[in-house]
């Protein structure tokens, strides 16, 4: 292996873990796997008191719209056991997510291989260079959506799919009863968008006579009762009834068309709009699998790859309901076919100038991606505000409990937007509690959704702390004790502009830490108190009784955020300090707010 090859290798599980790493939290469409890979491991298999034990799972109470299959779940509970005992639990979540991301990794490596062997080294390297450059894979890879589970599966079946370096029919036969296998399995557990992406390859393998209808049909039928028989059986013991979640799910989505209630898309949505971001770089499309189409030597190759996965695309934009993770499937198969135009025209970047000049495009045209593919990751990074405001809410507990907080247990809730944006049972303290001097106190986290419930005092009463989009919802006397910011879209400042991010900081840390007397008692203000105090101290950075001056609030702020927004406000500042004070860039707003009751 040449040391080019060795790095390439492992550039896809390096880049795979750093978004992981960059943006460990996840959102509400990942919370049955990575909630029921937490139950798994928490709870262990219920073989023995089921009743009670599978009481403890989270889709007991949340069931979600259509059920769906723990097996994904269960094999990345048992991968990620070893992994946790030797790290420890804290690191559960990101143990779980590394080990999906990791199988992902060394499927997409295969299919490297497998371009390897049939097209040369070269078509795999520029196969690496385009899929890494992207932003999609490599952030999706780790995330527990059902589509990704079956995204490894499927890269397997289509590197099957692939042609072999010599005929040899034997080993043919053999390769497309492994990728036929994998892909009815896929389709039967994970996805069942995936038969039509079976459908479309099996129609052009029979085209080329790569394979007989005998050979289809005997395997299909043998992985098909395989399949069926393994979600029958392991779902409906965790659903505790009869069960093939698929096609549930299936009925749900295509039958009763309740996946348009999510939001339709015109039929060439996928075309104009999901595809170019999956494959992110231009010339993929405009450039590369144009030129193999019309090169005599590579039309063939590249329409083997093309036409089965821009047929599957074609088919299932049938389906109102459109979003990219629905056709990532693909984009190997599209990449592989622009890698083969990609070196045939780098290995003749000497001997025409128009090939030259192509080779420059191209290296242009990745490194731009990363460079973009980058950018796209710090932003989506921002966008898990109930993930960052579930561990805040932690270190405000221990901080109340150190101070002087004496209670055996408390109680949160979190409202929707934060269960939305990225807390997990992995995030939960132990069931024992927090456990600060030597004494447990005990957290019951609270999900309720139920309208009525939540416009009844009583209910409120019962609570400590609450993560809350809109604080003015929780009924009772309550402060703001931490305020969670998010992505809120592009800001684009000029010479004079203030910062937005920075002064509304500031301005939230204030409000969070005013306090008033009345009576001789100190207690938190109300609205009209909160914006006379705020223009006090804006004006000429007058002091305020209970407040720090300007330069000292500026000062503890800009400590105290560091860990969370340090990097982005020294890039913003650093950037406009160049630019003359022009900028940009992602506009931070307050998003979920950490609440603490204020007992009389």
């Amino acid at each position: 292996m040449q040391p080019i090859d060795a790095i390439l290798y492992t550039l896809i599980p390096t880049l795979i873990l750093l978004h992981l790493v960059l943006a460990p939290y996840t959102k509400v469409e990942e919370s049955f796997n990575i909630q029921a890979t937490h139950d798994i491991l928490t709870y262990s298999l219920p073989l023995t008191n089921l009743s009670s034990s599978l009481a403890s799972y989270d889709h007991v109470f949340f069931p979600g719209a259509v059920p769906r299959t723990f097996i994904g779940a269960l094999a990345l509970a048992v991968s990620s056991k070893p992994f946790i005992l030797l790290f420890g639990s804290w690191y559960s979540q990101g143990i779980a997510r590394a080990v999906l991301g990791m199988f992902n990794a060394a499927c997409l490596i295969r299919y490297k291989k497998g371009l390897d062997g049939a097209f040369g080294e070269g078509v795999g390297r520029w196969w690496v260079g385009l899929v890494v450059s992207g932003f999609h894979v490599n952030y999706y890879a780790s995330r527990t959506l059902p589509n990704m589970f079956a995204f490894g599966l499927t890269t397997l079946a289509s590197s099957n799919f692939l042609p072999l370096p010599a005929p040899n029919k034997d080993l043919e036969r053999k390769r497309q009863i492994k990728g036929i296998s994998l892909l009815v399995f896929s389709a039967v557990v994970f996805r069942s968008e995936i038969a039509v992406l079976l459908f479309t390859q099996l129609i052009a393998s029979l085209i080329q006579s790569r394979i007989t209808p005998q050979t289809i049909i005997l395997t299909g039928l043998a992985s098909g009762i395989v399949s069926i028989a393994l979600t029958v059986a392991i779902d409906s013991f965790f659903w505790q009834k009869p069960l093939w979640p698929e096609l549930w799910g299936f009925y749900f989505n295509v039958f009763e068309g309740k996946s348009s209630e999510w939001g339709t898309s015109p039929y060439g949505y996928y075309f104009v709009n999901l595809l170019p971001k999956l494959l992110l770089n231009p010339l993929i499309q405009f450039m590369l699998i144009p030129t193999g189409v019309v090169i005599p030597a590579l039309k063939f190759r590249v329409l083997e790859m093309v036409i089965p996965a821009l047929a599957f695309v074609a088919i299932y934009s049938l389906q109102p309901h459109k979003e990219a993770r629905f056709v990532i499937y693909v984009v190997p198969q599209l990449v592989g076919a622009a890698a083969l135009s990609a070196d045939w025209i780098w290995k003749r970047r000497g001997k025409d100038l128009k090939y030259g000049f192509g080779s420059f495009l191209i290296v242009v045209s990745i490194l731009g991606c990363f460079a973009a593919s980058t950018g796209m990751l710090l932003i989506s990074s921002l966008n898990y505000p109930g993930g960052a405001a579930i561990n805040t809410f932690h270190r405000v507990l221990y901080k109340d409990i150190r101070s002087g907080l004496n209670v055996e247990e408390v109680k949160v809730h979190m409202d929707v937007l934060s269960c939305m944006t990225g807390v997990t049972r992995f995030q939960e303290v132990p069931r024992e509690g927090m456990v600060v001097n030597g004494e447990p106190t005990k957290v019951h986290y609270d999900k309720t959704e139920d309208p009525d419930t939540l416009l009844t005092p009583i209910f409120w009463e019962g609570l400590d702390y609450a993560l809350m989009e809109s604080p003015e919802k929780a009924i009772g006397k309550w402060e703001i004790v931490e305020t969670i910011f998010a992505y809120a879209g592009i800001e684009f400042l000029k010479p004079g502009d203030g910062t937005s991010f920075g002064e509304h900081l500031e301005r939230v840390y204030i409000a969070n830490n005013i306090s008033v007397i009345h009576e001789g008692k100190k207690q938190a203000p109300d609205g009209d108190e909160v914006r006379d105090t705020l223009r006090d101290l804006e004006e000429g950075g007058k002091e305020v009784e209970g407040t720090e001056n300007v330069e000292e609030r500026r000062l503890r702020v800009r400590a105290q955020e560091m860990n969370r927004f340090g990097t982005f406000n020294l890039l913003r500042d650093g950037a406009r300090e160049v630019t003359g004070g022009w900028w940009v860039g992602p506009r931070m707003e307050p998003s979920v707010k950490v609440l603490r009751r204020v007992r009389e």
